[in-house]
């Protein structure tokens, strides 16, 4: 029986990361795309890229000003871009300041057309997701999407996030939109046991590393997983508006307990404020 239950949950658990992988499979193949490129515009791009990197960065020389440490109470946060040629990628205009604060608690609220859902954020566990959440807030990235996945076998899990989810019912292509950069992970439970208890919050991501974007996943009962996503936050209010919407069961679009959730539940905006 527990071999039986273990296939079941390695099944769920691919279905959880094959629509980030599909994304990430698109992304290389327009990197590829763009490496044929002449021989003069690739001389312009890289000179281009170098000035732009010294200017940015600095040299390797420690004595110097640009080598110095970031400001107490922050680190560096490594975005990593993404262009929008595949049709998937939200453009912000930008990208989140290079140092995030590491200190404090903020809170996420989520305004549902469920409801309220809000959840406590520990900055010096998550400094550059809290980054990524408070920059994309800002943008109103996440306004009017929906939520477009529900997990009811063995994965306990309604997964949101996807900007180009919205509108009445659901897309073959919801699931793999986000924002144009992505980062690392932190806050991995290694050692926890579950490693997704219930009221956790944790990010999306494909298998590769540094693949974290704007998707993000509400787990509503106890749920093992790879200690691979990272632990954004804990729900402080509004579980109850997940547990309904799990409740009234997925429509089995990837497979039995994989899907569509039958209780469609929108994000009407999201804020991250100081605590």
């Amino acid at each position: 029986m527990s071999s039986i239950k273990d296939r079941q949950r390695a099944a769920a658990r691919a279905r959880l990361e094959k629509e980030m992988a599909e994304r990430a499979a698109a992304a290389k193949k327009r990197r590829q795309r763009q490496a044929v490129i002449g021989s003069a515009l690739a001389v312009i791009v890289i000179a281009g890229a170098a000035v732009w990197i010294v200017a940015a960065l600095g040299n390797d020389d420690s004595s110097g000003t640009d080598g110095a440490a970031p400001p107490p109470g922050t680190v560096v946060c490594d975005w990593i871009t993404e262009d929008g040629s595949g049709g998937k990628v939200k453009d912000t205009g930008g990208v989140p300041p290079a140092n995030a604060p590491n200190t404090g608690k903020s809170t996420l609220t989520i305004d549902t057309s469920l409801g309220v859902v809000t959840a406590a954020v520990d900055l010096s566990k998550t400094p550059c997701t809290g980054a990524a959440f408070t920059y994309l807030a800002s943008k109103k990235f996440w306004d009017n999407s929906k939520c477009h996945r529900l997990t009811t076998e063995n994965i306990k899990v309604l997964q949101c996030g996807d900007p180009s989810a919205s509108g009445k019912g659901y897309r073959e292509t919801d699931g793999q939109g986000g924002p144009n950069f992505k980062y690392a992970e932190e806050n991995l439970p290694t050692n926890a046991k579950p490693t997704y208890p219930k009221g956790t919050i944790a990010m999306a991501k494909t298998s590769a590393p540094k693949t974290t974007g704007s998707q993000f996943f509400i787990v509503y009962a106890d749920t093992e997983l790879p200690p691979d996503y990272t632990v954004l936050g804990t729900v402080t209010k509004g579980l109850d508006i997940v547990e309904g919407v799990a409740k009234a069961g997925s429509d089995n679009a990837n497979g039995q307990g994989d899907g569509h959730p039958k209780k469609e539940i929108d994000i009407k905006s999201i804020t991250m404020a100081g605590a």
